[in-house]
């Protein structure tokens, strides 16, 4: 329910309407406390529709015409290309046209009060929208999350480049396309728009896309993104970036240069802390938040921050993790924090074709941390799982194990849609599943599941 009061009382505020902050205004509400929550955009937040949601439909029908084309029988009947205009108008109905009232019935059957207009601390527990003061008798939580970087590369902020907002949401698509930036944006984007026609390069400063990936993940997603068309540079930086009446100009630092129709910035997201009024409450107003594990920040008992606020792990399922736990600190409950769901041991993956799927650490992380692994590698769909998906879907499964400790601290998955094997991964990772237990977890035959059972053939040797 929308409200406009000139001022109101509530258990809890909570600045941002995305899936940290709806997932914890629900915890909080299903409790009994009266909760309001603030968004100036859209109730969903930045996942739904601008990121996560129409990033994956626009990968989607790539993917089903790759796959199709490698399976006998099914790939005699596939002709012709994607049908780009009937691939934008899917994207437009799963983002619901940018409209979010197919959100609000949940806050309403919660009974969550909604205030549209930006969100700001005023002082402890305190916050305005818009002139109305909104005051928090438990709690305020911040779950604003964050915007895209945009570095200062000269003429880069006058060239109107696109962020991932306009690359997902785009009515028409350009001709040609240049992407800074070769991490998940970068690469999903790349595999997307290179699927529906446009000629993309792709360009990364690090030797290699993924750079936080193991290597060899990051080797097969280039290869495969190459053999696709894309014009991958790594090891470029762009250092200017100059827009004529139709075309945009990137100038490299090896001397190199690339133009096209537009030009994506794929370079990172920066928490979105200035204009909340932490100043207010004696926080500096561009502050990188640190929170506890709870999400208490600032030594202030009745402030909490989740999301890509917290400049921890910014995806969206660790942002709704992460709202239980405030959750609970809010309401006195013990959270029960386990070391393995945070920061860069968090699941992930990147929706490219191949796909990959990673939790815990990779050999790079696990080195840093001191820990003494085995790396076992196995075939992705080296077992009879792997039969069913056709031919050309090679990829790696990578197990690191502690010897120590006899458990699994790092699983990455290259492959055709391995993000759905990546949960056994976690529970065993998070979990920390001595590896003779594992023995018993018997995978379905015939499932590419059955890579579990080389990873045990593997340590009997």
């Amino acid at each position: 329910m929308d409200a406009t009061p000139e001022r109101a009382v509530h258990d809890v505020v909570v600045i941002g309407a995305g899936p940290g902050g709806e997932v914890a205004a629900g915890y909080l509400a299903q409790a009994g406390l009266d909760v309001a929550i603030v968004e100036d955009r859209k109730v969903g937040g930045e996942c739904s529709y601008w990121a996560c949601m129409p990033s994956k439909t626009l990968l989607r029908p790539g993917e089903v015409l790759a796959e199709a084309r490698r399976v006998p029988g099914a790939a005699a009947s596939v002709s012709g290309e994607l049908d780009t205009a009937a691939v934008l108008a899917w994207r437009d109905d799963v983002v619901n046209h940018l409209d979010d009232s197919a959100q609000l019935p949940w806050l309403d059957e919660r009974g969550i009060t909604l205030y549209r207009g930006w969100g700001r601390l005023v002082g402890p527990q305190r916050v305005e929208v818009d002139g109305r003061v909104l005051e928090a008798r438990r709690a305020v939580v911040l779950a604003g999350g964050s915007t895209p970087t945009v570095p200062p590369i000269d003429g880069l902020a006058e060239a109107r480049p696109w962020t991932n907002r306009e690359a997902t949401t785009a009515a028409r698509l350009p001709a040609s396309l240049v992407v800074l930036g070769g991490g998940v944006v970068g690469v999903e984007t790349s595999q997307a728009y290179r699927s529906l026609g446009v000629d993309v390069t792709l360009v990364e400063g690090e030797r290699h896309l993924l750079p936080r990936e193991e290597e060899f993940a990051c080797e097969q997603v280039t290869a495969a993104l190459r053999d696709a068309g894309v014009d991958i540079r790594t090891g470029a930086r762009a250092t200017a970036v100059r827009r004529t009446a139709d075309r945009v100009e990137v100038t490299l630092d090896d001397g190199g240069s690339v133009e096209a129709d537009e030009v994506l910035v794929a370079l990172g997201r920066t928490p979105q802390t200035t204009g909340l009024g932490l100043e207010s409450v004696g926080l500096a107003d561009d502050a990188t938040l640190s929170p506890g594990l709870d999400g208490r920040v600032g030594g202030l008992p009745w402030l909490y921050v989740l999301g890509d606020l917290d400049g921890r792990a910014p995806f969206t399922h660790m942002a709704k993790y992460r709202a239980g736990l405030v959750a609970d600190a809010v309401l006195g409950r013990d959270t029960a924090v386990r070391h393995g769901a945070d920061d860069e041991l968090a699941p992930r993956v990147v929706f490219s074709d191949p796909q990959v799927a990673a939790v815990g650490h990779t050999t790079r992380t696990a080195a840093r941390a001191g820990l003494e692994v085995r790396v076992v590698d196995v075939p992705t769909s080296g077992n009879a799982g792997g039969t069913f998906h056709g031919a050309g879907t090679a990829g790696t499964s990578r197990f690191l194990v502690d010897e120590a400790r006899g458990v699994l601290v790092g699983v990455t998955l290259t492959g055709t849609e391995v993000a759905e094997m990546l949960h056994a991964a976690t529970i065993a990772v998070v979990g920390e599943v001595p590896i003779a237990r594992l023995r018993h977890a018997v995978p379905a035959f015939p499932t590419r599941s059955e890579i579990w059972l080389h990873l045990l053939d593997a340590l009997r040797e």
